[in-house]
């Protein structure tokens, strides 16, 4: 299947298995992924893993003998269902991790980006290289690094559509970690750091750090007070005090 979805310890992995054409983004590529996140949704995992099959891409991209067989209007309607498919990532209730395995380009850097974490191999490559077509990255790619990275920093990789290294990506907060040997050993390493919290109290920071850049400073805080005191009204909170007075391993349930 184009989309393998599996589970790896408290790990829901949805595996794009393309190899053969670099695990690249056709329509029904991106449908398999919206399902594969339902099931990671409907599962107890606790995190969402992402990445490719083979050692050569992550995901290089969409399949571009589809895009040339579409209208405007059509191209339009694909580019939308695409950025609703990723968009999920935002309100999924797990945190979501992309394990970058070699090219991340176009589309796949707009998958990647739409998680909340990323970790690549060294000689994992990254862009939104569709301004060398003649176009511009539709599936979220200018809104989401210019978020992540900044306007120069994005700009620089949209309208050049050069790929930026490990090292770079690292460098300018592309991605999380590089991880040296196994990359799924690494990348479950890192996100257990995560999945060790309150499922719970993970969404409420999330929920406060993703707003901030779209709000005035004053507006900001005004939702962190709140989310911060509701945190508190949280079982969690309550056995997380208590773990540290006692100094104990606090044993969350996620509400």
């Amino acid at each position: 299947m184009p989309v393998e979805f599996s589970r790896r310890d408290e790990f829901a992995v949805i595996t794009l298995n393309r190899p053969e054409a670099l695990n690249a983004l056709a329509f029904s590529v991106v449908e398999e992924i919206d399902a594969a996140i339902d099931q990671a949704a409907a599962s107890d995992a606790r995190a969402v893993i992402f990445t490719g099959a083979g050692d050569k891409a992550f995901c290089a991209g969409a399949d571009i003998n589809e895009l040339q067989s579409l209208g405007p209007v059509a191209f339009r309607t694909q580019m939308r269902r695409g950025q609703s498919v990723l968009a999920r990532l935002d309100t999924l209730p797990i945190l979501s991790f992309a394990a970058i395995n070699g090219f991340a380009l176009g589309g796949g850097m707009e998958l990647a980006l739409a998680c909340t974490f990323r970790t690549a191999v060294p000689a994992a490559r990254m862009g939104v290289p569709e301004i060398k077509l003649g176009a511009i990255p539709g599936y979220g790619g200018t809104q989401r690094l210019s978020r992540l990275i900044g306007e120069n920093r994005a700009m620089d990789l949209v309208l050049s559509g050069r790929f930026a290294d490990a090292d770079e990506a690292l460098r300018i907060g592309l991605v999380n970690r590089v991880i040296e040997g196994d990359l799924m050993e690494g990348t479950i390493a890192f996100a257990r750091q995560f999945t060790a919290m309150s499922l719970a109290t993970l969404r409420l920071g999330r929920e406060a750090v993703a707003g901030a850049l779209d709000r005035t400073i004053a507006d900001g805080l005004k939702v962190e007070a709140d989310l911060a005191a509701f945190s508190f009204t949280l079982e969690d909170a309550k056995e997380g005090t208590s773990a540290f007075l006692e100094k104990r391993k606090a044993v969350f349930k996620d509400r």
